[in-house]
């Protein structure tokens, strides 16, 4: 979770890539460059660059309104184009309810706003389509219904949240990704464990898939058909799981990924 002390345990043996995003301040900014540039891997950046930023707010307002988070893209974009980051990651489309307005109309005006900042600042953009308020699928929803020859004309790339993806779709999850399987370029990596009202993402596993958590291997060997994408594991720390639990997941999605077959 972007904790500076953690930085260096980022880097296994073995990746090519790290996603990083919301540092508490510009020190620890700088610190991950510092051990990045001695590790000698890629790096994207999620938005927003700082914890303090805006990270739902592109199409419409949850904690600041649309126009300044748009500003603060800008500015992410001009500088991490300048640092030499692969791609900045943003929460697009995110509807926190359902949309009264023309929901088409809305998502296009947000892909020409990040098709201008690619192309201004040399920098790729990858989104994310997420859950709303509440676990709202409709962000997950509008995507699987929007144009994809509208989508075709910006020029932009697609990252699957498993965790999303499966609680917005449950069983019907390849029949939403396949739709748009020529343009998802990120996964981010984890299953779901729920505690009450409440969910954390977890570390995959192989035991997952006899056990009551969601099944997954079938849906990584649908997404290691899709053109150099990145599987980027995405657990979070709170259910403490232990080195070997996740070296030993980190392995059996490498081995589904190089045999490629569905």
């Amino acid at each position: 979770m972007s904790d500076p002390e953690l930085f260096q345990d980022l880097f296994w043996e073995g990746i090519h890539h790290v996603e990083i995003g919301e540092f508490p301040d510009e020190a620890a900014f700088q610190h991950f460059l510092e051990i990045n540039k001695d590790k000698q891997v890629s790096y994207g950046v999620h938005s927003p660059l700082f914890r303090s930023g805006s990270k739902y707010d592109l199409l419409q307002k949850v904690q600041i309104e649309p126009a300044a988070a748009w500003e603060q893209l800008e500015l992410e974009a001009e500088r991490l184009s300048a640092l030499g980051a692969a791609y900045i990651l943003v929460h697009f489309p995110y509807f926190k309810k359902e949309a009264e307005e023309n929901v088409t109309e809305i998502i296009e005006d947000g892909l020409k706003k990040l098709s201008r900042l690619q192309d201004k600042y040399k920098i790729p953009f990858i989104c994310e389509p997420k859950l709303g308020l509440e676990r709202s699928p409709v962000g997950i929803q509008y995507l699987h219904d929007f144009p994809i020859e509208i989508w075709n004309k910006y020029g932009l790339k697609l990252c699957i949240d498993i965790g999303d993806y499966l609680i917005a779709t449950g069983d019907d999850i390849l029949a939403y990704l396949d739709k748009w399987r020529a343009h998802i370029k990120a996964v981010h990596l984890h299953n779901v464990l729920y505690e009450g009202d409440k969910y954390i993402w977890i570390p995959v596993h192989p035991s997952h898939e006899f056990g009551d958590f969601y099944k997954v291997e079938h849906i990584i060997r649908f997404l290691a058909q899709c053109e150099d994408v990145m599987f980027i594991f995405e657990h979070t720390p709170h259910s403490n799981p232990s080195k070997q639990l996740v070296e030993e997941g980190y392995r059996w999605i490498r081995e589904i990924i190089e045999l490629k077959s569905c």
